[in-house]
């Protein structure tokens, strides 16, 4: 992103959003927990490194977020999916590296980025969606065996495509219960696969699935419950929410989200979004996360290039595909007053 862009995206996002008054009595049930976080700290951004700063962060450190690898490998026990998965299946097999423009591959860059944690001594990895094309086993095995071998903590939530095989039959919350349970379920290490939380040094990562761009009650309770603790929270989703100004495919929260202006639905060949539009679940997700004390920022993929918003304080850091070497390098840092 350039500097221009830069200015006029936080400029954007830095009007904010109006609440709802029926987002406003939710989060107003249970009043977040007095929290020395209260001021959210500061952030900066350079090229794909990011700092985090806050007086509540116990002691340095970093992790690394990526996003839409899309891994098309696939074997015999394929070949009778191949109906719905052929069309992703060639959609990525050679790209260009994101910084050098060199021919490189998903796998590639994969593995690359994995090094890239190893080498710098990251606590976790965040694969943050899209990281195989359609639920192929051999792909899922590939990844986890890359994972062992690396030997660093990670951290999973599904995109579109994960579950997605294109044209098969079925509600996105049917085909994306279905692959989660028969292919996805060794990628969650027990975790659920909707909502998770990890805690490194007092900051709370929550990882939120949104990958059929809309929110559950239960996710939405999760989180009220994560801002209730009063302590710094990273927010990780495959599709980032929506900010000012951002298209319909950009995030999840747009208020004319709906089957009327769905302009995918045919190529991915699946339902169209629905005729009524976001729940108000959704909606209220939105304005709670936009309005909480203690986000320190979200992390997001799913656009395939890197953006940055900034709405009411809260800033939203969207990746680089993985496929062409995308990824977040992110450090947390201790804030010292000037």
């Amino acid at each position: 992103m350039n500097r221009r862009k830069l200015i006029q995206s936080i400029a954007v996002g830095s009007v904010g959003l109006y609440l709802p008054n029926s987002a406003v009595a939710k989060i107003n049930q249970s009043k977040p927990a007095e929290s020395e976080n209260a001021d959210r700290g500061s952030f900066s951004i350079d090229g794909n490194k990011v700092k985090f700063f806050n007086k509540s962060i116990e002691k340095p450190f970093n992790m690394l977020m990526l996003a839409d690898t899309h891994l098309f490998r696939d074997d015999e026990r394929g070949k009778s999916f191949q109906q719905f998965s052929r069309r992703m299946a060639k959609a990525y097999n050679q790209t260009k590296h994101f910084q050098t423009g060199e021919i490189t591959n998903p796998e590639k860059c994969f593995q690359q980025t994995l090094k890239i944690a190893q080498d710098n001594d990251a606590e976790f990895v965040a694969l943050i969606g899209d990281i195989f094309s359609f639920p192929s086993e051999a792909a899922i095995e590939w990844v986890s065996n890359e994972l062992s071998n690396i030997g660093l903590p990670y951290v999973y939530t599904a995109g579109n495509h994960d579950w997605h095989y294109e044209g098969m039959e079925g509600t996105s919350q049917f085909l994306r219960s279905t692959w989660i349970k028969n292919r996805l379920h060794p990628m969650y290490q027990g975790e659920n696969p909707m909502m998770s939380v990890r805690e490194y040094y007092g900051v709370r990562f929550v990882a939120i699935d949104n990958s059929n761009y809309e929110i559950l009650p239960e996710q939405y309770d999760f989180m009220i419950k994560e801002i209730n603790t009063g302590k710094p929270i990273i927010l990780m989703l495959h599709i980032p929410l929506y900010a000012p100004e951002r298209s319909l495919g950009f995030g999840c929260g747009h208020p004319a989200w709906s089957e009327k202006t769905d302009k995918s639905f045919e190529l991915e060949r699946r339902k169209p979004w629905s005729a009524s539009g976001h729940t108000q679940t959704t909606m209220g997700f939105h304005s709670t996360v936009f309005s909480a004390p203690n986000i320190l920022g979200i992390l997001a993929g799913h656009i395939h290039q890197q953006s940055l918003d900034v709405v009411n304080g809260i800033p939203q850091i969207v990746t680089n595909a993985n496929a062409m070497g995308g990824h977040l390098q992110v450090e947390f840092h201790q804030e010292i007053k000037i």
